[in-house]
């Protein structure tokens, strides 16, 4: 099990980054995909056709989501937790994904740097 941690600068207040992933209009125009999502505290989501696919485990409006990963059968959860942060340039977005399987761990590495938090970034750029 391997554990990531980055952070990224988005051009938007924390407020409108929290809306941006847990709400799924906002989800859709970011990722340009269909999405389901129970935004509370044990809901469910799937983005990316099912690429990604967990549960909510924690939401804390406007500051941290705390988030299960499904990676089929493994003995400890992937937990995704993301911290926002007010910055100068707008938020500064805290992520540390813990419990990644070995064999999905580039994949995974490269998923947030490139589509995820690409998508996400660019979308408040524009």
């Amino acid at each position: 099990m391997n554990n990531f941690k980055k952070y990224y600068i988005v051009s938007a207040p924390p407020e409108d980054i929290y809306k941006a992933l847990t709400t799924e209009i906002t989800i859709r125009l970011w990722t340009g995909d269909a999405v389901e999502i129970n935004p509370r505290e044990g809901g469910e989501f799937s983005m990316w056709d099912g690429a990604i696919a967990g549960k909510f485990i924690q939401l804390d409006p406007y500051k941290k989501i705390v988030q299960q990963w499904y990676f089929g059968e493994q003995e400890e959860p992937s937990i995704v937790t993301i911290k926002l942060h007010e910055d100068k340039r707008g938020t500064s977005f805290e992520l540390h994904h813990t419990n990644i399987p070995d064999e999905a761990y580039d994949d995974i590495v490269e998923g947030w740097n490139d589509t995820y938090m690409a998508s996400l970034i660019e979308f408040y750029e524009e």
